[in-house]
């Protein structure tokens, strides 16, 4: 029979166990194919962009936490006259949250929007002499910042090869098989381990625009596909490429 002694350590062991960090599950694709799924995303696209619009870091930060539930375009109508009026926190707080809520009313959850964008720009001035911090733990410790929005500021904003995984890149994390995972920060982390490292400055463009004109959620746009002849995902219907050719870039994207 088993005295207190060993049973502390067998329940020790067992506690061990849970903490461990469960092992992430492999990209279905060899580092030769992960390379030449990049090489050709960069051909395609050599500069990409994202869809928001901005004119300077604080207005990007804003722009990516009202588009929360909310689509590109129509944040962008929303703030095309917005940042012509307040492009800085100082203007915005000026502004206030009523005269914000007024140009931000099309957006969806716009009053608890209007509420989070002037304690952001509270902290921002409180905090950080006005400027917007380039480290993903300042970030994150602003009103309504969350990691996503953190990674694309950074990515953005400031050049780092971060991995903002919103549902486009979720999707195809797990329907290609590139980086598998139950949660974003999963397939962030699978990603981040597989992409080599001259093509994680675009990277994040890259997925976001190819989940959201080609890999689409209903329906995969297969013929559209410049990786069709790599791609393991169960849903394909052709093996044969689309040809590559660089697309003009997308108009008005910031």
């Amino acid at each position: 029979m088993a005295g207190p002694k060993s049973q502390n350590v067998a329940e020790a062991a067992k506690s061990a166990s849970r903490r461990r960090p469960r092992r992430l599950p492999r990209s279905r694709y060899t580092a030769a194919e992960v390379h030449e799924i990049f090489r050709r995303f960069a051909v395609q696209r050599p500069e990409p962009k994202g869809e928001l619009e901005y004119v300077n870091p604080f207005t990007l930060l804003v722009a990516v936490v009202l588009s929360a539930q909310a689509t590109d375009a129509g944040v962008n109508k929303a703030t095309r006259a917005l940042f012509k009026a307040a492009d800085t926190p100082q203007k915005m707080l000026a502004l206030g949250e009523a005269k914000l809520g007024d140009y931000i009313r099309t957006i969806g959850l716009w009053r608890n929007k209007a509420k989070n964008v002037i304690a952001l720009c509270e902290a921002l001035v409180r905090d950080h002499g006005g400027q917007v911090p380039d480290s993903r733990e300042e970030l994150v410790k602003l009103p309504g910042v969350g990691r996503k929005t953190a990674n694309v500021v950074l990515n953005v904003a400031f050049g780092q090869p971060t991995m903002a995984v919103d549902t486009h890149i979720f999707r195809i994390g797990n329907r290609l098989g590139l980086a598998p995972g139950k949660t974003p920060e999963e397939v962030e982390e699978g990603l981040l381990r597989i992409i080599p490292p001259e093509y994680m400055r675009h990277a994040h463009h890259w997925l976001i625009l190819h989940g959201r004109y080609v890999c689409k959620a209903r329906k995969p746009d297969c013929p559209l596909c410049v990786i069709a002849d790599i791609c393991k995902a169960a849903e394909k219907t052709t093996d044969i490429p689309a040809p590559l050719v660089e697309i003009a870039p997308l108009e008005g994207a910031g």
